[in-house]
């Protein structure tokens, strides 16, 4: 039996009977010198579809005038192709998304290899690729199971001493490495200083002695967080019943039931007020600025406006010559002697009688008709002489 070692990674054993096949190890020979250098890469999950892992054609001492001319491709046995090789820059570039959880699962490190392949002469470069793990998973919880519909509790008999174990929140996280360790925090509680949960194991115990002053209905929100950056989390809630039979747990939790459905009834009815007042107030808001707008669009209309205006006169207004300012009722007529101190002042009869109104066609004017008795008749008259 021989053995002879003729790649890296190549051993060869034969047993001969009379000699050597020496076809086999001119073949073998010809692949050892066929097989190219080692590439490898190391990339995030989930990138980009045409993102780049690498340029091929530099790291394997390659021009892109051999990468052409030997027709060079990619050759993988998985059946989703992950990378693309452009042969005109020589450069690899992601052609589906990766998703390490669904590639390897479990198994760290998690990686794919193929072989890049270029004819006349026949190279073969083989290529790995390393996935590194992303923080893109929640924790998820096992345990307490969250149901819809029942409502679980654990009970804690009121004889509990410090310390009690009351149950385990279990949870997993299918990223890998550090992004899947886990640790618990008690967010709420109805008595935080009762209960505490485990920072790394999730154990919720009792840290005082259980009382009968303490209600039978106790409920803590416990915070799965995972250490990835920026890290996710998960929520679960844990009913826990601290009493000492059945029928007393019974009871209460019914009751916290219908607390429960009333409170998620008083949520929905709250948030749905809030939206019709807050559409209400915009509604109002629109109405108030469009009714302003228009206004203001119609005050803006008339000032630019050149139709003529037209003054409104006050009932009982008359005009004389157009420059007249007294309502013909208190038309009135004055005397003037040659001295100036002596002037009488004589209230007229109604200007109905005393002004004539033209017709519109003529000059517009307005004249004055004379009295049908000259003030010179009348006896009381300051220019009559004796």
């Amino acid at each position: 039996m021989a053995c002879g070692i003729l790649t890296n990674t190549w051993c060869v054993k034969w047993r001969f009977g009379s000699g050597m096949n020496w076809q086999l190890l001119l073949f073998l020979f010809y692949f050892n010198h066929m097989v190219g250098g080692h590439i490898r890469y190391s990339i995030p999950e989930e990138m980009k579809k045409g993102s780049l892992i690498g340029n091929v054609a530099q790291d394997l001492g390659l021009d892109l005038k051999r990468l052409r001319s030997g027709r060079a491709r990619i050759v993988t046995g998985e059946n989703i192709q992950y990378t693309e090789l452009k042969t005109d820059k020589g450069t690899l570039v992601v052609n589906e998304r990766i998703d390490r959880e669904q590639l390897c699962g479990d198994v760290t490190p998690c990686s794919f290899s193929f072989e890049v392949i270029l004819e006349n002469p026949m190279e073969l470069h083989p290529v790995k690729v390393l996935i590194q793990d992303q923080n893109d998973n929640s924790p998820q919880v096992l345990y307490p199971v969250q149901t819809g519909g029942s409502l679980v509790a654990e009970m804690v008999p009121r004889s509990a001493d410090v310390g009690y174990l009351v149950t385990k929140v279990v949870a997993v996280d299918v990223d890998s490495g550090q992004n899947a360790w886990l640790s618990y925090k008690l967010q709420k509680a109805t008595d935080r200083a009762l209960f505490e949960v485990g920072l790394q194991n999730g154990e919720i115990r009792t840290i005082r002695q259980v009382t009968d002053k303490d209600a039978v209905k106790q409920r803590l929100t416990v915070i799965v967080e995972d250490n990835g950056q920026p890290s996710r989390s998960a929520t679960v809630i844990v009913n826990v019943a601290v009493a000492d039979s059945f029928p007393e747990v019974l009871s209460e939790f019914t009751d916290f039931t219908h607390d429960k459905e009333y409170n998620d009834n008083l949520t929905f009815y709250l948030v749905l007020a809030l939206a019709v007042v807050s559409f209400l107030f915009i509604t109002c808001l629109v109405v108030i600025i469009s009714v302003k707008i228009y206004r203001w669009r119609q005050s803006r209309i008339l000032y630019h406006s050149s139709l003529p205006v037209i003054p409104y006169y006050p009932p009982r207004y008359s005009d004389t010559l157009g420059t007249g300012t007294l309502q013909h009722v208190y038309n009135y007529e004055v005397c003037r002697t040659t001295d100036s101190r002596k002037s009488d002042c004589k209230f007229g009869r109604a200007g109905s009688q005393n002004v004539l109104i033209m017709d519109p066609s003529s000059a517009g004017t307005m004249q004055r008709i004379q009295s049908e008795k000259s003030i010179l008749d009348e006896p009381d008259s300051p220019l009559e002489v004796s």
